[in-house]
């Protein structure tokens, strides 16, 4: 056989031997992942649900049950959210498992209300709490797969980051700071905020952002439109209070979502109660404390509105003959106290003033202290369902607990009867007649 007609053979035999290799790592491939990553979300049960937790390096999972409305809405958001997700350079994959139907696997992950939403990183379960629409939901997410710190080079590159980073999480920027001042704090506050160091910026960029020299590590929450600018010293524990303390903002709306974010904090809070944050005079006060809040970093200022959350309120014993605005400091536990001589601030008078005194009388220790009230059980249930669903429910439950007393009623009275008909009958039948009536098979009850 010549050479040429040797190559020839070998030639099928390499061409069997390549599609064998490639097979066999096709199957590898299969029988290692396999669920198929085409942008659609995915249905796990009890048998798959591990395997896709290992599966992927980030995956998100919504347990739900087939009658819970909420699941349902939020089905078509998953839905679009789910082929934008997959593209990203590493993509996070969207699962859901009926958690109704496979309640010991939901038992063990402490499923305890649908829809509930956890993202596993690498295979570690992080309990997802950000927004539900599509388009923040990638957002908020992204998150979980950027870089610790990012590096920017340019102007257009900043503008570009702030926007992609969004507006749930507070950014800082480290404009002529080093990657690695930064690396430790983009690690720890890796799910909480956005970190960059920019290498290469203009004056246009200095303006925009507020700081006249380098380096200075800027400070951003978008959703309430603040920045605070921080140039040193970047040792010690001056740059971690600096980051610590601006993962708030100066002053902080009382929300159920805010109050998870201050459990977060040891400082305690400057809590200003008025009638309705939404007011002229509520959004002059809140400039007010956002001033007094900077000059008083070791303290949270917050502020809540009866209009907004009234049982919230309700908790430090403001009724409808406290006078408004009223000021305390709250331990985030079961005592707050009041200062004496500045229980309310006054409106005609100089509020700004009103607020510096009463927190010299805090400093000082002129103060009363108190414990929160109990909120009701029915200013609880106003608070999540509204006043007339509440009064519904009530006549609802009222109803339904009476029902068995009527139905009682009337199966006593049916039973006095058939007793005094029984009676009747024994008493006028014979001697034999009544011994037949001792027992009857045909009419035993269960």
């Amino acid at each position: 056989m010549t050479t040429k007609q040797r190559k020839a053979a070998d030639v099928p035999w390499l061409l069997i031997m390549v599609w064998a290799r490639v097979w066999f790592i096709g199957l590898r491939l299969a029988v290692a992942h396999p669920f198929a990553v085409d942008g659609s979300v995915i249905e796990l049960n009890d048998s798959n649900f591990d395997t896709a937790i290992s599966s992927f390096d980030h995956i998100l999972v919504e347990f739900y049950a087939p009658w819970c409305g909420h699941c349902k809405r939020l089905s078509p958001e998953l839905d679009a959210a789910a082929p934008v997700l997959a593209k990203l350079n590493q993509p996070i994959v969207i699962a859901k498992i009926d958690a109704d139907k496979y309640r010991k696997l939901a038992s063990k992950h402490d499923i305890d209300g649908f829809p509930t939403l956890k993202i596993f990183v690498h295979g570690v379960p992080i309990e997802y709490t950000g927004p539900r629409k599509a388009e923040l939901l990638i957002r908020f997410l992204k998150k979980y797969v950027s870089p610790d710190v990012s590096v920017i080079e340019s102007d257009s590159s900043i503008y570009s980051f702030v926007e992609e980073a969004g507006k749930h999480f507070p950014i800082f920027i480290g404009f002529g700071l080093d990657e690695s001042l930064m690396a430790d704090y983009g690690k720890r506050y890796k799910k909480k905020s956005w970190f960059a160091v920019a290498k290469d910026f203009s004056d246009e960029v200095m303006a925009a952002y507020d700081f006249d020299k380098s380096p200075a590590l800027v400070a951003l929450h978008p959703s309430y439109n603040e920045q605070s600018v921080f140039y040193g010293p970047f040792e010690g524990g001056f740059l971690e209070d600096f980051i610590s303390q601006n993962q708030l903002p100066l002053v902080v709306p009382i929300t159920s979502e805010t109050l998870k974010l201050l459990n977060n904090d040891e400082r305690k809070i400057v809590l200003t109660i008025v009638e309705d944050e939404l007011n002229e005079k509520s959004l002059k006060l809140i400039k007010i404390l956002k001033s007094a809040a900077t000059a008083n970093r070791d303290l949270v200022f917050a502020y809540v509105g009866i209009k907004q959350w009234e049982e919230f309120a309700d908790t430090f014993d403001v009724n409808k003959n406290t006078k408004l605005p009223r000021i305390l400091v709250w331990h985030r536990n079961e005592e707050y106290q009041l200062v004496e001589g500045f229980e309310s601030l006054d409106d005609n008078d100089d509020q700004g003033t009103q607020v510096s005194w009463f927190l010299e009388g805090y400093r000082q220790g002129r103060t009363t202290k108190k414990r929160i009230s109990e909120p009701s059980f029915m200013g609880f249930l106003q608070s999540l369902f509204g006043t007339k669903t509440v009064y519904l429910i009530v006549v609802v439950v009222g109803f339904l607990m009476l029902i068995p007393k009527l139905t009682n009623r009337r199966e006593n009275t049916h039973y006095r009867r058939q007793s005094h008909s029984r009676a009747e009958d024994v008493s006028n039948a014979s001697p034999e007649n009544a011994s037949q009536q001792d027992y009857r098979p045909g009419k035993k009850e269960d």
